[in-house]
């Protein structure tokens, strides 16, 4: 796989031109010991149109995605999403002195081998975490210090397959980017906490209170309530830092646990519509169709052995 600069107005995009027979993923290491000349394209800031994220082992210096520059430390991961601009911040020197990994891959790389891969990119469980980016989503994420040993030997192990090409690398890339889109969603599991990290203190408040009362039959008037705003105010601030409605992301919550309770529970689909708040075992059905292309019962066939 090939990355290549797309002129035209604004910073350069990047896109992929697949090679033939290769698995379109690209991983690369950044040791800290060489500093990319002033025009190479790794330092201007730049866009993507596929998905990526970045693991610093060392941090230093800043990382500016879109109009918000972050802090680089040790453990941070960053999720890029399409369109997202990304570059060094202030004090460049600094940044490039940091260590870690990077990985990019489009959409559809999991192809046939996921659960749940008949999803579209923004619905995947595993790509979850790369939903709304450049609308203000989850971008930093921190590594707790017990993890960051497992993480680096995940990108080592994908870099040695992609490198060797032994016999079966092509299965064997697909598993290790999929063990590290595993660990990225569980650090995304705790979207609160994230938000707060993040310093989005409202969005923070919406998500706890969707957390604490998903399963029970909550309306955006409730949530509005909650964090005392009015609800056409709360839907514009939403959907313009996330790209989707209060609704949808009450819908999303609750298709997530039952996403879960499906594979992991034998509970009875109406129990499980009852769990997360769907009082009408029809119109849980509906939905969960409608957001995912099968039934619950098609769901948790395809997610068990």
């Amino acid at each position: 796989m090939r990355i290549l600069d797309r002129r035209g107005d604004g910073p350069p995009v990047h896109t992929y031109e697949p090679v033939p027979g290769v698995p379109p993923v690209n991983v690369l290491r950044f040791d800290g010991r060489t500093t990319p000349a002033s025009d190479s394209p790794t330092r201007r800031a730049h866009s993507h149109d596929f998905l990526g994220f970045v693991y610093f082992e060392r941090g230093g210096g800043s990382l500016r995605l879109d109009n918000r520059e972050w802090p680089v430390e040790d453990g941070d991961a960053y999720v890029i999403s399409p369109g997202e601009v990304v570059g060094a911040g202030d004090g460049v020197s600094a940044f490039y002195k940091a260590q870690g990994w990077s990985v990019s891959f489009p959409p559809e790389v999991l192809g046939s081998q996921a659960p749940g891969s008949f999803l579209s990119w923004h619905a995947h469980p595993l790509l979850f975490p790369f939903v709304g980016g450049a609308a203000g989503g989850v971008q930093r994420l921190q590594v707790p210090s017990n993890e960051q040993p497992l993480w680096s030997e995940r990108f080592s192990a994908l870099d040695r397959e992609l490198s060797g090409r032994r016999d079966g690398y092509r299965e064997a890339v697909l598993s290790h980017l999929t063990l590290l889109l595993v660990d990225l969603s569980r650090l995304a599991a705790d979207i609160v906490g994230d938000l707060k990290l993040n310093d989005e203190s409202l969005l923070a408040e919406v998500f706890g209170f969707i957390e604490e009362h998903y399963g029970e039959q909550i309306s955006l008037k409730d949530v509005a309530r909650a964090v005392g705003l009015t609800p056409g105010h709360l839907t514009t601030v939403v959907r313009r830092k996330t790209g989707r409605t209060v609704l949808e992301w009450i819908s999303e919550r609750r298709m997530s646990e039952a996403r879960k309770l499906l594979v992991q529970t034998d509970l009875t689909t109406e129990d499980v519509g009852w769990k997360i708040g769907y009082g009408d075992p029809a119109y849980f059905v509906r939905r969960f169709r409608r957001a995912h292309g099968t039934t619950p019962l098609g769901w948790r066939r395809a997610g068990r052995p």
